[in-house]
């Protein structure tokens, strides 16, 4: 399927967060690298990626005490982590292209929502930092689902879907993680991966439609400006 027979009846764009809208994921693998290397062992990429995109494939807290074969202090690790890791993400800004892409669907008349394995507490409060919650038809994270069917099960999608009105059909939804891609498409939705340094080849063995580098090249191709009513193929 081609991305213009794709988006030709889209109604709704859908987003996660963490690593899409915002790239949280990315400091907070470095902040728990050297969580790890302070105590004196390895995170390996590939067991970071267990859990990105979902919430309880990778229990970093967990693996740091297996490894070390010892109770940890939590709350000591929790501090050292928003030191490590909040002060950066407080200086972060948003995904190149993102407000465009989101302004521009909402003038074109799509809705919008994000699905998120993060709270609400966390995801709620980001989107109102950088002024973009009242450009969401729909939030649906973590809170929103029984516990465990987060993603990569489609239960976020499918609430998301609900809420807005549309079938899977009408719907594009944007992922960054493996777990994120997987929960899409169990969802019936087509799904474009973005891809970042550390998921490029697992979006792709996960099955995305379309990976994308930036929003930036997703706004040059989807959101070209509307062919004209002579039958041709339908953009954004």
């Amino acid at each position: 399927m081609t991305e213009e027979e794709a988006v030709g009846g889209v109604k709704a764009l859908i987003f996660d967060f963490d690593g899409t809208l915002l790239d949280t994921e990315t400091p907070e693998y470095h902040a728990w690298q050297q969580i790890y290397r302070e105590h004196g062992v390895s995170l390996t990429l590939a067991e970071w990626l267990e859990g990105v995109g979902t919430w309880y494939a990778f229990d970093p807290y967990a693996d740091l005490a297996r490894k070390l074969g010892r109770p940890l202090d939590r709350a000591a690790i929790q501090a050292r982590l928003k030191a490590l890791h909040h002060d950066v993400l407080l200086e972060m800004d948003l995904r190149d292209g993102v407000a465009h892409l989101l302004q521009e669907a909402r003038r074109r008349g799509l809705k919008l929502a994000v699905a998120s394995s993060s709270s609400h507490a966390w995801v709620d409060a980001h989107l109102e930092r950088y002024g973009l919650l009242a450009l969401f038809d729909v939030v649906k994270c973590r809170d929103d689902v029984p516990p465990g069917r987060s993603k990569p099960h489609p239960d976020l999608y499918l609430a998301a879907l609900d809420a807005l009105g549309v079938s899977a059909g009408q719907a594009i939804a944007f992922e960054d993680s493996l777990n994120g891609v997987r929960a899409g498409k169990s969802a019936d939705c087509s799904v474009i991966g973005l891809t970042t340094s550390h998921s490029a080849a697992h979006l792709v063995q996960a099955g995305a439609d379309w990976g994308y580098a930036s929003f930036e090249e997703i706004a040059a191709h989807l959101l070209r400006d509307a062919q004209r009513n002579d039958g041709g193929s339908k953009t954004l």
